[in-house]
């Protein structure tokens, strides 16, 4: 028997080498844009244990937290290994990760944690972009070299306990049950929260989810507000997620930060889409990152690219760059593929194919405002299919203040109005810049492109080449500076084909509108605009120039 037993840990750390040792796909690399330096990977000892080894016991009620992180400590410290979670419910509180550690679940585990808040105690970090204080996070690591987390089971972080719930996103029925489970309501009985702790925090709370009307002292009060990102790797060196189903995180779910050299792949990420902040990845400062073969279903960003909010972000002037994005579907989100709004630091080299979006909000999403600084530039994004957009296929908004896609019940639509006078250019002016689409396929969307620069600063170069837009309302171009639609057409609807205000150097001389509503092909506003190519086959009839324009914009 004790023979038996001995093959079955053998072929089990057999799996977990074969696994962590598999090597990236060539095909990852090819048609890359820029200069992308090779990924350093990982690789571990063949060596394994079980958290059983360690007194861990199976069955979702025995906290096993002393047990899991023993085995990664101990492991760790003989030079690394696998710490295998084998099939089975296993509760526990937080964990941390080392260095040379991989955490593989098999087959049917299922690693759940605690809804005890006392277990997860207040550490300084950054969230939202910002320097802060917030509950340590179910899975952690830092200043680690050399770690994973593998296999085919899944990861709970049960955020449900946790976060705060809007009434508008759920049933009648779904909110009667949540309101007679516990918790607390609103002054207004709209807003759902576990505890008298979590609803002062979000009283104190101006500034999204990062308390800012208390003293550091003070935060304890608030203890039950500052829920956790599920995965927190901070300024760590070769990390590998590999398998799992990441699921149910109190906020953000997957959150690299300040690290490097990161493989992402086959993973489920998923939230209930009523989440709040319910991010499914966010990638934050980070450099050389492989990001592919992933499906998301999550509450708001599914992947987001960011580098700090203000000034927190640009003293840490770590941009996010060097990163390949691959083959991934995105079912509800906010945003498919999202940059910001926390991008005070620089995002830059980022390459986006074969992503496919079915039901999300925003496709490709890029938001910031003023205030924030930073450079987004060199992006090119490619190959995208898209399906049933509640929102905007292709969406620029360097005017956003937090508002979700589709406006929520708490929540104005004209709470992220332009402001038209130009404001002096300084380090908080955001910009964006040379950023490239092409076959980029979307049916049925609510509308296809909109381009909403600042005054003083406007979008520059943007190209959208060979596509196809199936759509209510087609193309919005404010604030721009050099955009080019070569082979594109927009079936649409509603509304005008193309409006364009104070923007400079649009060529849509090769662009197709196809309607049957009778407003104008091109709408041309605003005393800034010129040098537009209208379409060569669009009757002058169909093309209108406001009273204020420059009547000489047209082209």
């Amino acid at each position: 028997m004790r023979k038996y037993f001995k093959l079955i840990a053998l072929a089990i750390t057999l799996g977990c080498s074969s696994q962590m040792n598999a090597q990236v796909d060539e095909n990852i690399y090819k048609g890359i844009e820029f200069n992308m330096p090779r990924v350093k990977e990982t690789s571990f000892k063949n060596y394994s244990v079980q958290i059983t080894e360690f007194g861990a016991k199976a069955g979702g009620k025995i906290k096993n937290t002393n047990a899991i992180n023993k085995a990664i400590s101990e492991t760790s410290n003989k030079g690394g290994g696998t710490v295998v979670i084998p099939r089975g419910i296993w509760l526990t509180g937080p964990i941390e990760l080392k260095s040379n550690i991989n955490l593989h679940l098999a087959d049917g585990a299922l690693l759940i944690f605690s809804k005890d808040f006392s277990d997860y105690p207040l550490t300084k970090t950054s969230f939202e972009g910002l320097n802060t204080i917030r509950t340590v996070s179910p899975i952690s690591a830092k200043n680690a070299q050399n770690i994973a987390i593998t296999g085919n089971g899944t990861i709970d972080g049960n955020g449900d306990a946790w976060r705060y719930v809007k009434k508008g996103k759920m049933t009648d029925g779904q909110w009667k049950n949540l309101v007679a489970s516990g918790g607390v309501l609103s002054d207004d009985k709209k807003i759902w929260f576990p505890s008298e702790s979590s609803k002062l925090g979000y009283k104190l709370s101006s500034n999204f989810n990062v308390p800012d009307k208390i003293t550091e002292a003070e935060y304890e009060k608030v203890h039950d507000f500052l829920r956790p990102v599920m995965v927190s790797i901070v300024n760590s060196d070769r990390v590998l997620l590999d398998g799992p189903t990441f699921q149910n995180s109190p906020a953000w779910n997957i959150h690299p930060l300040m690290s490097s050299n990161i493989i992402i792949r086959n993973l489920n990420v998923r939230n209930p889409w009523y989440s709040q902040n319910g991010d499914g990845l966010d990638l934050e400062s980070c450099k050389n990152v492989l990001i592919y073969n992933n499906t998301f279903d999550v509450g708001d960003d599914a992947i987001c690219i960011k580098s700090g909010k203000d000034k927190d972000g640009r003293d840490r002037a770590m941009p996010t760059e060097n990163v390949i994005i691959k083959n991934n579907t995105v079912y509800h989100a906010h945003g498919g593929f999202v940059v910001g709004s926390e991008m005070s630091s620089g995002v830059r080299n980022i390459h986006v194919s074969g992503a496919t979006f079915i039901g999300t909000d925003i496709g490709l999403r890029f938001k910031t405002t003023r205030g924030r600084g930073g450079v987004i530039e060199n992006i090119f994004i490619s190959d995208v299919e898209m399906i049933n957009i509640p929102a905007q296929a292709i969406g620029f908004n360097m005017f956003y203040e937090g508002n979700s896609p589709i406006v929520e019940e708490d929540q104005n639509a004209d709470d992220e109005k332009r402001t038209e006078k130009a404001i002096p250019v300084t380090e908080e002016t955001p910009v964006m810049k040379n950023i490239f689409f092409k076959n980029i396929n979307v049916v049925s969307s609510n509308e296809a492109l909109y381009i909403g620069g600042l005054n003083e600063m406007n979008i520059q170069n943007i190209k959208v080449e060979n596509s196809t837009f199936d759509t209510k309302k087609a193309l919005n171009i404010i604030d721009a500076d050099g955009v080019e639609l070569k082979n594109v057409k927009f079936t649409y609807s509603e509304g005008n084909g193309a409006t364009i205000y104070n923007s400079k150097n649009v060529d849509l001389s090769n662009v197709e509108f196809e309607t049957t509503n009778s407003n104008p092909i091109i709408q041309v506003m605003g005393s800034k605009t010129t040098n537009v190519k209208a379409p060569k086959n669009v009757d002058k009839k169909r093309i209108s120039i406001s009273k204020t324009a420059n009547k000489n914009a047209i082209k």
